[in-house]
């Protein structure tokens, strides 16, 4: 097989297998001879050979029979300026990064399935005050420039905008700076890489693409909490590209500090960066995320009618998980466009009657009180009983306040619930916590913690 036939069959592989996994896997191939049934090709790395004969393998041999040879087998041997003898061997990472073109260098490959979301851009990402902190660090590192905060964190609750932020900030890398190296995937497939690393005797070759990215983003870090191999060597993969000064992304569930079961080197490390929170979705936000999904709508059902007030009613009624808002309002078109009626609020209450129920949950006093009792590591016989001392009065107070905004009780029902109190009590306890949640940032931020969990 001649080299240009070698070039076509690169070409009909590209429109198998997408432009990034061919950017990332089958562009550093470089086709060596046929002998004996046995395709002989020279790769970069022996991990990245590896990969391919255990991923493409049988696509390539495919191909190589479409083409009319007469392969048994493929063969991966890794060049020969690339030996541990050679004195001009060049790291096999950094090799590999530099041999994929520049429009491709986000790899998300390792695990299939898992590639960038097209849609997931800084263009339809909604800003409203609940994310603009967020959005504006996230542009700042899609701008590719110096580093300036490292890490950058983004934590919030689900379907917040973490991973679309994420894959907002690789997409911005690959049009602003192609010649970047970016690599973006899930804590778990971080996990798995080093697992069949390990598996295969291969670390060097794990620590050397890993320490040859210029930017690491890894999403859902608190899966790799009490999983200590993985956390050892993710703490020594982050201080490598942090000594480099290359850019490290993170985002997780909740901040550095409350994951459980994570070392608290990574922990320190972790918060050393610009930490930001994603704080859940205001009204405001809500009805804007659907505007902008209707106007996106309009082009695929340009004659279905959206009668007033139903955006409206949505944002009130599904509050907690904009991926449920969004699956509400997808839901209601698709079934307009099938039966061929409008969407009005009769409609809508019918259409999406088990979501409507199930944000409906109501958060009890009872709940609170086990809660905050948790959260403060106190009794709850302590929390409603009738001592003042500080470590029981100041979690008290917080619980009061958390029932008057979460639930519909009267301030005397409240008091009733912790002990028999009067309700101005009560008061004087909610009053508190309102001066002390612009005074003292512990207590704001032991509030909002409660309250998201509240309303998970």
């Amino acid at each position: 097989m001649t080299q240009e036939q070698w070039g076509q069959l690169r070409q009909n592989l590209l429109g198998t297998v997408g432009k990034n996994n061919f950017a990332n896997w089958i562009e550093p191939i470089e086709f060596s001879d046929i002998a004996d049934g046995v395709a002989v090709f020279n790769v970069p790395t022996s991990f990245l050979g590896n990969y391919v004969s255990q991923n493409f393998g049988d696509l390539i041999l495919h191909q190589l029979h479409t083409a009319g040879e007469h392969v048994r087998r493929l063969k991966f041997q890794v060049a020969a300026n690339d030996n541990p003898g050679s004195a001009t061997r060049t790291r096999p990472a950094a090799a590999a990064a530099r041999a994929a073109p520049a429009v491709s260098t986000v790899q998300d490959d390792m695990l299939p399935g898992a590639p960038l979301d097209e849609r997931f851009t800084f263009d339809t990402f909604v800003v409203g005050k609940p994310n603009e902190l967020a959005h504006a660090a996230a542009r700042r590192v899609a701008e590719g420039g110096p580093v300036t905060f490292n890490p950058l964190f983004l934590y919030g609750g689900v379907g917040l905008g973490k991973t679309h932020l994420m894959h907002a900030i690789a997409h911005e890398l690959q049009t602003r700076r192609p010649d970047l190296n970016v690599v973006y995937l899930s804590a778990e497939q971080f996990m798995y890489r080093f697992v069949q690393a390990l598996r295969d005797r291969r670390m060097m070759d794990f620590k050397q693409l890993f320490r040859a990215v210029d930017v690491l983003m890894v999403d859902d870090v608190q899966f790799i909490a009490g999983k200590d191999s993985t956390q050892e060597e993710f703490f020594h993969t982050f201080n490598a590209l942090v000594d480099g000064h290359k850019q490290i992304i993170i985002s997780a569930d909740r901040a550095p500090g409350e994951i459980k079961d994570l070392e608290d080197r990574i922990k320190s490390r972790l918060q050393c960066g610009l930490v930001v929170d994603l704080h859940p979705t205001d009204y405001e936000l809500r009805l804007g995320i659907l505007q902008s999904k209707v106007a996106l709508f309009r082009a695929q059902y340009p004659d279905l009618v959206l009668s007033d007030g139903v955006l409206e009613f949505l944002a009130h009624r599904i509050s907690t998980n904009v991926r449920v808002l969004e699956g509400a309002l997808t839901r209601l078109f698709a079934f307009a466009s099938l039966v061929g009626c409008e969407i009005n609020l009769d409609m809508t209450q019918d259409c999406l009657a088990d979501i409507l129920r199930a944000s409906e949950r109501k958060i009890t006093i009872e709940e609170i009180q086990r809660r905050v009792a948790e959260h403060f590591n106190i009794r709850l016989s302590d929390l409603v009983g009738p001592k003042r001392v500080r470590n029981f009065a100041r979690p008290r107070q917080v619980a009061m306040y958390l029932c008057k905004q979460l639930t519909s009780r009267s301030l005397p029902e409240i008091g009733r619930r912790f002990g028999g109190r009067d309700h101005t009590t009560v008061m004087h306890g909610v009053k508190r916590i309102e001066e002390l949640r612009v005074q003292d940032g512990q207590i704001a931020e032991d509030i909002e913690m409660l309250r998201r969990t509240l309303e998970a």
